[in-house]
């Protein structure tokens, strides 16, 4: 197979994910290869074979018919799916070590953040005030994994090294040691009927868009140590319904919540979840992966693709991730 021209379709972000820098990052680890910018007026897209792209716009890449290979730049794949013009050509999702360390080390921070009381700590703090409550044990807390791919199972597995009683929750069966695993819609009442902390790391598809709602939240453990169920989304704004989470927040459904994600980005300067006192709000920068680590990946990607190897992480347009 021969060579082909990579050329890279970037939208938004900070300077360091600007289309000139990762331009400069690509032509480093594709040194024999032609790296194009789609923006370039005088590019051609017959010669174009594959394309790396972040946050592209319905229908800029419907013209580029001699595509092998769409590489997508960050971990969701939903709005790239919902373009109808794609073409018909393999979508390549990231999955790379510094990805999955970053998601873990979000999820353990949060988990950690509410098991040891730091939002009540950091108040007693502003007002001076010296009054601990008592701290329980981490195995006093079930913490349950909605997503079992990569990012949960691993997230899944330190918080049980850790000492937490962990379960997970997945559309089809998974097997981890140590977890307790459930799945199916069979599996997702005992499931969430155990879990004090909710941590979400699903793909959003048709059949996960606002799963996270008060019929869900009503169902978690009502008796955990932490007085009321938490819920950690980290996966993607579409699951969440934000109108059923502030509700439970104020009647008490819910205890808390860490949200890294939201429906509407960058979140509206009114919306309530910036100053709701149960709310721990960050800016979806959960796992905000090493470039320089996404273009060696997908460097590499291509280079045994054309060696006659297969693509690894390609995503299922059935199942929706």
């Amino acid at each position: 197979m021969s060579k082909g021209t990579l050329a890279l379709l970037i939208h938004g972000g900070t300077d360091n994910w600007s289309p000139e820098r990762w331009k400069a990052r690509f032509d480093d680890v594709c040194r024999d290869r032609p790296v194009r910018l789609l923006a370039d007026a005088s590019l051609d897209p017959a010669e174009v074979a594959y394309a790396a792209v972040w946050k592209p716009k319905p229908g800029e890449l419907a013209a580029f018919s001699k595509l092998r290979a769409i590489f997508n730049l960050g971990a969701g794949v939903d709005a790239l799916m919902a373009d109808r013009s794609l073409p018909n050509v393999p979508l390549v999702r990231v999955a790379v070590p510094d990805l999955t360390g970053r998601m873990t080390e979000y999820v353990v921070l949060h988990v950690l953040m509410h098991h040891r009381q730091e939002p009540y700590l950091r108040q007693s703090q502003r007002e001076k005030r010296w009054a601990p409550k008592f701290q329980w044990a981490a195995g006093a807390v079930s913490v349950g994994i909605m997503g079992l791919g990569t990012l949960g199972a691993d997230a899944a597995q330190v918080l049980q090294r850790i000492g937490f009683k962990v379960a997970g929750w997945s559309r089809s069966a998974r097997q981890l040691e140590g977890i307790e695993c459930f799945h199916g819609s069979a599996g997702l009442e005992a499931f969430l009927r155990r879990t004090d902390i909710l941590v979400c790391l699903l793909p959003l598809t048709d059949q996960t868009r606002g799963i996270l709602d008060r019929d869900v939240f009503t169902r978690l453990n009502r008796t955990s140590p932490l007085g009321a169920p938490v819920l950690i989304n980290a996966g993607r704004g579409g699951l969440q319904n934000e109108a059923d989470i502030l509700a439970c927040l104020d009647d008490g459904t819910l205890g808390s919540a860490s949200l890294d994600v939201f429906t509407q980005e960058p979140l509206p300067p009114d919306s309530p979840f910036w100053s709701h006192p149960k709310v721990v709000l960050t800016p979806h920068n959960a796992a905000d992966t090493d470039p320089d680590a996404i273009s060696r990946y997908v460097a590499d990607q291509i280079a045994r693709f054309e060696a006659g190897g297969a693509l690894e992480n390609v995503v299922n347009f059935t199942r929706g991730y």
